[in-house]
């Protein structure tokens, strides 16, 4: 018995176990399920719109001027500084008139003393044309008594050089008597500049301006054509920005047909308003310079860089989409009916920029012709979306 109870516990164990064994339940099969991703779709929507350049540029002025010194001089007073507003006809810098007056007695001086010197002249003419009569009867009486050998030779040589002296001396006074009208012309010129001188030595500003920058101060002694200041007319402000040269033509296009382009500029949180006024005729490999008018750009100052969107000329028959939606570049991914991605080659027509929101404008490849009104893409940009790819629309915008 001691033998036999261990070997039966043992096999009721056994059949235990292959009991429990055959009566477990079955377990089925794994199945194998696609992934679906959640993605957000965009609307297609057909129509006419004007793209968008973003430029950057610097404001100048074209009517700037710099006030120079007209002569050599001490400046006695400057009345403005960099930045000040001024009015038309407006004071200011002024140089010492003792540096100037000077020059306007020289002058009425020699002018006085030619008037003068042609009067003298005038008065005599005739008493050398006398003094030319009475040694022409001289040299003639000396050649009698020189024929009738009763008079020296010396003595008609002297006679002759007296004559031939006065002679020069009448040359030389009518000479000086047909150059009065240009010697007068001359020192009337010369006159009238050390007035216009005298006058610019108090310079004053031609047009409203602002000023840009004072280079001297009141003591400081100057030289002729040295800048004293410089301003510029801030009504007539311009950005200079550089477009690709792939958009000039057609800049220049629209331009040529008074078609008015305008841009929105910006300057810290200022706006200003801007318009496309022409285009440069030179091109580099960084583009074209173009030239934008801005209005109301009082408070930008000259050499300033701002930013710039700039509107092209309208695009018709394209189809604005975000930009997760564009994929490589060059293609957008159908959503089909039923829920698998579809791959169309685009055309990129441009973007346009709204503030903050930008927007890219495509259209169909030559090739394709899957893009169409009501047609739902892929709006998430998914860097493994291929054909095929199953997903599950959470949200659709137009």
């Amino acid at each position: 018995m001691r033998r036999i109870v261990p070997l039966l516990i043992l096999l009721l164990a056994v059949a235990g176990l292959m009991a429990l064994r055959a009566t477990r339940p079955v377990v089925p099969p794994p199945e194998a399920r696609e992934r679906v991703w959640r993605v957000e779709a965009h609307e297609l929507v057909r129509a006419d719109l004007r793209p968008t350049l973003v430029l950057y540029g610097r404001i100048e002025a074209p009517d700037r001027i710099r006030a120079a010194a007209p002569v050599a001089g001490r400046i006695i007073e400057m009345k403005v500084r960099d930045g000040d507003r001024v009015d038309a006809g407006a004071v200011l810098a002024r140089m010492d008139p003792r540096d100037l007056e000077p020059r306007i007695t020289q002058a009425a001086a020699e002018l006085e003393r030619e008037r003068i010197r042609h009067r003298h002249d005038q008065a005599a003419i005739s008493q050398e044309r006398s003094l030319l009569q009475l040694a022409e009867a001289k040299l003639a009486r000396f050649e009698r008594l020189k024929n009738a050998r009763l008079g020296a030779e010396s003595a008609f040589d002297q006679a002759r050089e007296e004559v031939a002296r006065v002679r020069l001396s009448l040359s030389q006074r009518q000479q000086a008597i047909a150059e009065h009208p240009s010697r007068l012309a001359q020192l009337q010129a010369r006159l009238a500049e050390a007035r216009r001188d005298a006058e610019r030595g108090e310079i004053t500003a031609p047009f409203p301006a602002r000023i840009g920058k004072v280079e001297v101060a009141a003591g400081d002694q100057v030289q002729p054509g040295q800048t004293l200041l410089s301003l510029y007319s801030s009504d007539a402000l311009y950005l200079r920005a550089r477009v690709p040269a792939i958009y000039a033509e057609e800049l220049r296009a629209a331009l040529a047909r008074g078609e008015a382009l305008q841009a929105n500029a910006e300057f810290g949180a200022t706006t200003l308003r801007a318009r496309l006024d022409r285009i440069s005729g030179e091109a580099d490999a960084r583009g074209v310079d173009v030239l934008l008018r801005l209005d109301g750009a009082s408070k930008v100052p000259v050499g300033a860089f701002v930013n710039a969107v700039l509107e092209r000329p309208t695009t018709t028959d394209v189809f604005p989409i975000p930009p997760s939606a564009l994929h490589g570049g060059d293609r957008v991914y159908v959503i089909g009916e039923d829920g698998r991605l579809a791959a169309l080659a685009v055309h990129r027509a441009g973007e346009r920029r709204d503030g903050s929101a930008l927007t890219l404008l495509v259209r169909p490849s030559a090739s394709t012709d899957g893009l169409r009104p009501g047609t739902r893409i892929l709006a998430t940009h998914l860097p493994h979306a291929i054909d095929g790819l199953a997903v599950e629309v959470v949200g659709t915008t137009r």
